[in-house]
Parts: C-alpha cells; structure tokens; sequence
C-alpha cells in the first residue's frame, strides 16, 4: 500500500501546480482574452493590471487568516474547500457571460474567487507536508512542491500562448478537469494527521487589522502603477498615498492586537526563533529580488530581442515562455536535491550560497547587452534557476521545522504572505523604476530615431504616449509603433502626420526593428538599475540566511528538553 506521505506529497504538488499556473497563464493570454470580450487593452491599463494583480492581492491577503483557520478547523479540511472553491472559480471564468467592460469586471470577480481558492491551497499545502513527512525528509518533500510552484509559472507561460490560440475560454477551462480531479482526489484520501485543539476562538480583530491592512497596502501599491493626470505613475496620487498609509497603519495595530489576545490569529512569538524569523525575512528579501525578474525578462525578450531576431510581435508572448524555460530547468534540478541534501546537512550553507549564486546572475543580466547571444542568456537563466532552487526549498524546510505542529498552518501562511507580498512589491519597485526611468529618456530616444527616417514631427507625437502604453504593448504581442500610429490617425491633431508617411519609412517603422533599436538604451539602463537592486536584495537575503543559525527541528528540540 501507497504510503500517506506519497499520497500527500502527490495531492499537494497538484494543487499548487495548478494554483500557480493559473497565477502566470493570463500573462501570455490577455490579448486573446481582451479581444474575445472585445476590450481594447492598450486603453484599458486599469483592467489588464487588476486581471494580472488581482489573483496576488487577494491571496496575499488571506493566506495567514487561512493558515490560522486551518490549525483550528483542519488543514485537510480546509485544503479540500480550496480546491473546490478554486474550481468553481475556473468553470466561471469559462463561462464568462458577458463582454465589454462589465466582461472585464466579471473576469476580474471571477479571478478574485480563483484566489481565494488558491490562498487555501498555499497556505495548507507546506503544513499538510510537514506532517505527514518525517523531519528528515521534509526537505525533500518540500523541494518537490517548490519546483511544482515555480514550474506552473512558467507552464502557464507557455500555455496560455498555445491555448489562446484556439480559444481564449480554454485558458481557464483546462483548470476544471485538474481542479475536479484534485478535489475528489483530496477528500478521497487525504486525512487529517495533526491533532487540531478544541475550543479555540477565532482573533476577529487580528483578522481585521492583518487581512485589512495588506489589501488596502496592496490596492495602493497597484493603483500607483497606473498613470495619474500628467504623471506616468500614480504615486502622488492621494488614494494612493491614503492607501498605503492606512494599510501600513492596521498592520502597525495588527501586532499590538496579537500581543493583547489570548489566541492570536498568528503568534507573534515565534519570531523569537532565531530560524524562524532569519528564514522568512531571507524568503521576502529573495522574493522581492526575483519576484518582478520575470516580467521584466518577458519585456525584454517581447519588446525587444525576440522581434530583434524576426519573431513576429503576435508570436512574441508565446516564444518569450519557451525561452524561459531554462530557469524552469535548474529550479528543477536544483529543488529536490538541495531539499535532500538539507535534510542531512542543514539548510543554512545550501540556502545562503543559492542567494550568492542568484546575486552573481542579476549582475551578469545587467552587464548584458539587449542584442544578446541566447547562449549566454539561457545558462544565465539556468544558473538563476539553480541558485533560486538552491535557496527556496531548504528556506522553506527550515522554516516548517521550527515550529510546533499547532502553530503549522498559520506558520505556513505567514511563509507564504511573506513571499507573494514580497512578489508584489518587486513588481511595484521594479515596474516603478522601469516606467520612471523611461518616461525621462523615451522621448529624447524617440526623436532620435525619427529623425533618421526623416519624421522628426513624428518624435514629439509619440512622446506624447505614456512608457506604459508602449512597454505594455509589447508586453501583449502587439506591434507598438503600428498600435500607437493608429491612435495617432484617429487624432485630428496628428492624422496629417500619419497620412504623409511615405509607404516605404511607414513598412520599415512598423517593421520588427524599428522599435527594439528605438527603445532599447533606455530600457536597458531602466533594466540594468533594477538588476543591480536586485543583487543587492539577494545579498541581503544571503546574510540573512547565514544568520539563521544551526539546524534546528523543534520536535528534536522539544524531545531533548524534556528528556
């Protein structure tokens, strides 16, 4: 007979591949899905942000309320009601029945539900592992998950470019079977192994200020992304700012709240182990380092090298996924067999050298010139993906070892909030610093390129369109020049403009070169920034790793004290 943990380990691997797919697969798909439901996505930057962020927010925001839930009710229980609620999500998505922007709206709704159910699944899956495997093989066990969560990140890349080409509903339909499967599968056989305690009460308050505070912290964060009046970005923005206040504010209350009830949602205490709080603030250094890394890899391959080396701007998001798919080979490799390796060895070594490794590739990514060799490119991604394999699965392993069984499911939210919130917050910095940078440089780039074909009118006209709109069209598998042109015509300010093209400049501007040549300084120097920011953050989570201490595995701790 199968043993449990196999069972465990084969369940909750499901689930967060497919939680994690579903993260990623609207990436490539949007602009599939924005035409089937007839939105025009270059001019609506609001809806397109909340369909990619919506599904983080919400699961961010309720992973440690679940995790405490479940240590009351059941992680089994409550893992089994994820997956549901997950499917639900995904049959509704499907069935989208409207179009236009109230079809925007329901996806958005729709996406929210996905991550309720996906917040069950995060914040369950490491304390249901953790329980049902010896912690000599936790590592092990935790890596295979690891890798499960990255590779659906990029499957979903790849998938959402195959499946939008035959229909834009069969991106979230291919959810359904998996989800229908998993739910029957998981309360068919998975069962409740930790001893859950009775007559605990629920932290409503603790709830309320944690839940509360990182949403609206998290709504702020998003909505300065988006352009406010003559501003690229919305930072100034005074909602924003009330926003991000507030939201920092009810997490201020949230400690007090915890350290006053008698049953706080989460226990504060635990910080005080040395293993506990090195490795999650090594995890949120490492996820605010990597977390936008990807997006801005899929930029740059989109808007630039791929059309550079004569992919066609509608092919782009699809083959941006397949050359990813090195990193997703070393996180492979590197995820189960540091987690092994850690179970003998302790996790500090593994975990503080996958951060250095990682470090040492944002600074070969930013000494690397847009027009790479892809050689080059791919065993830097490779090794990234080793480093970050190197790092997650022992961090993760160390992190579940060093509390008690009552307190996994919360410590697994808390773990898994740190890094989606710190995922966020990379894309807000490295978004912030990307679209910063370009608004100040993209114009005086523009005028030069235009001046070389002889349509200098046309430089100061594109200088006119946000760096969103041009980064984001590229990002969508849309030609940037070609859809920023068509703006341009429709404007009587500048259609003469438009009209006076000769066919010949006009076919070599909304050709595949044009654009990338145009933009590429600027971005590069944009890009480069942020890549030296994030070796930074990954040596700071390497110093943070080395600080954790020994290896220390309370049930071990427990048994030798009281023996």
């Amino acid at each position: 007979m199968v043993q449990y943990k196999w069972v465990a380990l084969s369940n909750t691997t499901l689930g967060v591949l497919m939680a994690s797919i579903n993260a990623n697969i609207v990436l490539i798909s949007l602009p599939a899905i924005f035409r089937g439901i007839g939105i025009q996505p270059l001019t609506s930057f609001q809806y397109l942000l909340w369909i990619l962020f919506g599904y983080m927010v919400v699961t961010a925001s309720l992973l440690v309320m679940f995790g405490r839930i479940s240590d009351m009710y059941g992680r089994v229980r409550l893992y089994n009601v994820g997956f549901a609620i997950f499917t639900v999500g995904s049959i509704l998505l499907y069935l989208t029945p409207n179009s236009g922007t109230t079809g925007a709206l329901e996806l958005i709704i729709f996406r929210i539900i996905q991550g309720i159910g996906a917040a069950f699944l995060f914040a369950n899956s490491a304390a249901i592992l953790t329980d049902a495997f010896p912690y000599n093989e936790r590592g092990k066990a935790l890596g295979v998950n690891q890798v499960a969560a990255l590779a659906g990140s990029l499957i979903g890349l790849v998938l959402g470019g195959v499946l939008a080409v035959f229909n834009w509903r069969h991106v979230f339909l291919v959810s359904v079977p998996v989800g229908i499967l998993g739910t029957a599968w998981s309360y068919w056989k998975l069962k409740e192994v930790a001893v859950i305690r009775k007559n605990q009460k629920l932290d409503i308050w603790g709830n309320i200020t944690w839940g509360g505070g990182l949403t609206i912290l998290l709504i702020g964060v998003t909505y300065g992304l988006l352009p406010y009046g003559s501003s690229t970005m919305g930072w100034a923005n005074p909602l924003v700012i009330v926003a991000i206040g507030g939201g920092v504010a009810m997490l201020a209350a949230f400690i007090v709240v915890e350290t006053r009830v008698d049953e706080p949602m989460f226990r504060l205490g635990l910080f005080r182990n040395r293993m506990f709080s090195a490795a999650n603030f090594a995890g949120l250094l490492g996820s605010v380092a990597r977390g936008g890394v990807m997006i801005m890899l899929i930029i740059l391959l989109q808007g630039i090298w791929l059309p550079l080396h004569g992919y066609s701007y509608v092919s782009t998001p699809f083959w941006s996924g397949i050359y990813m798919t090195p990193m997703l080979a070393g996180f492979a490799m590197m995820g189960p067999l540091s987690g092994w390796l850690s179970d003998r060895y302790g996790a500090r070594g593994f975990s503080t050298l996958g951060m250095v490794i990682v470090a040492a590739t944002f600074y070969a990514l930013a000494e690397m010139p847009y027009n790479f060799n892809f050689a080059t490119f791919a065993l830097v991604l490779f090794v990234m993906g080793l480093g970050n394999g190197m790092f997650a699965s022992p961090n993760t392993a160390s992190i579940m070892n060093s509390v008690p069984m009552e307190h996994r499911g919360a410590a697994s939210g808390m773990r898994s909030t740190l890094q989606n919130t710190g995922t966020m917050v990379s894309l807000a910095l490295f978004f912030s610093i990307v679209i910063s940078l370009l608004a100040s440089s993209l114009p005086g780039a523009f005028d030069t390129a235009f001046s070389r074909v002889e349509i200098p009118q046309l430089g100061a006209a594109f200088a006119q369109i946000p760096p969103t709109g041009a980064l984001f069209a590229a990002f969508l598998g849309y030609n940037p020049v070609s859809s920023i042109l068509s703006q341009l015509a429709d404007s009587p300010g500048t259609a003469s403009i438009v009209t006076s093209i000769p066919q010949q400049t006009m076919s070599y501007i909304t050709g595949n070169s044009f654009f990338p040549n145009a933009i590429a300084p600027a971005f590069m120097s944009a890009l480069q920034l942020a890549f030296y920011i994030g070796m930074g953050l990954s040596l700071a989570a390497a110093i943070s790793s080395l600080l954790r201490g020994k290896v220390y595995i309370y049930e071990k701790e427990n048994v030798s004290s009281k023996s």
